[in-house]
């Protein structure tokens, strides 16, 4: 069942007192907020965690050493091609 029939079945008619789907659900309990750490809303952090597990699953198949992490924005030392 989807939100807006939760909405419905417990308050027919809510678009005549709230002005979205999301506050009727809010105040009829359906929805609550959940406290995070502010961290975690990163993608570059949730990124990074998914780089090491694929990098982790890599070496686990076809062995390999692990490399230090490389500082941010910048490539290895690369030569200039001309």
């Amino acid at each position: 069942m989807s939100l807006r029939d939760q909405v419905e079945e417990l308050l027919p008619n809510w678009e005549r007192w709230y002005p979205s789907l999301f506050d009727a659900a809010s105040d009829l309990g359906l929805i609550k907020a959940e406290v995070c750490d502010p961290g975690s809303l990163l993608l570059s952090t949730r990124h990074a965690k998914v780089r090491q597990r694929a990098a982790d699953a890599h070496r686990e198949k076809w062995g390999g050493q692990v490399q230090q992490a490389q500082p941010s924005g910048r490539s290895r030392n690369k030569s200039k091609r001309r």
